[in-house]
């Protein structure tokens, strides 16, 4: 009886951090469809339209703020450390996916999941095709998943793991904007200038093997434990 009452208490968690983090996804676009309408009246292209001082450092601490909202509503809704971390998780990506359906709803964009997107500016821009950090987002839910089902924490060794194969996929979004900036030798023109290229297919792909390879080891792992 205790099982099934967990059970539901859980259920009703998820159902309702989905409808949150699907409401945050709305917010994050209609955000980002004003600011196209202010800065790219025809359309979205690179390179990036500069902002005013204060306009930018609005937009710095608007994003730190939304990890810091994503953060706090799996810490409040979680009772568990695994359940904690795999709420955030499932939120991030939830928050993510609806935020470009919306952008694809209301814009029409992307036309392509291999259309460039800017997808965070701290503490560089991050830029990627837009499929990348949708492939991203589902790894995310298929860690919050292996979590919530699990009651093992993860190893020293797995931990280590998921942040390398993330520090590896960061750098696949900002290794060419790093390289450009270096030539450039000022970063606010090298943002005013940049248009990019190609994509290092092979550095996000190693990081995205690395963070399925640690899901795979931690559900095989915690299986046989249990």
């Amino acid at each position: 009886m205790t099982n099934l009452a967990t059970n539901k208490e859980l259920t009703k968690s998820i159902i309702w951090l989905i409808l949150f983090s699907i409401a945050m996804g709305f917010l994050e676009g209609a955000v980002v469809i004003y600011l196209r309408a202010l800065y790219y009246p025809n359309g979205f292209s690179f390179p990036l339209i500069l902002m005013s001082d204060t306009n930018a450092l609005v937009e710095f601490f608007r994003e730190i703020a939304t990890i810091v909202m994503l953060l706090g509503i799996g810490m409040l809704a979680g009772r568990t450390a695994n359940q904690r971390l795999a709420f955030f998780l499932m939120c991030f990506a939830i928050w993510d996916i609806f935020y470009y359906v919306f952008l694809w709803l209301v814009l029409d964009w992307p036309l392509s999941l291999m259309e460039w997107d800017i997808l965070f500016l701290v503490p560089v821009p991050w830029v990627g095709p837009v499929i990348t950090p949708i492939l991203i987002t589902l790894t995310m839910l298929a860690l919050s998943a292996v979590l919530l089902m699990r009651e093992s924490r993860m190893s020293k060794v797995e931990w280590s793991l998921i942040v390398t194969g993330s520090l590896v996929v960061i750098l696949s979004w900002t290794i060419e904007f790093q390289q450009y900036s270096s030539t450039i030798g000022d970063p606010m023109k090298a943002i005013a200038t940049y248009v990019p290229q190609t994509f290092p297919w092979i550095i996000f792909f190693l990081g995205e093997a690395i963070l399925i390879a640690v899901i795979y080891f931690f559900w095989r792992r915690t299986r046989l434990i249990q």
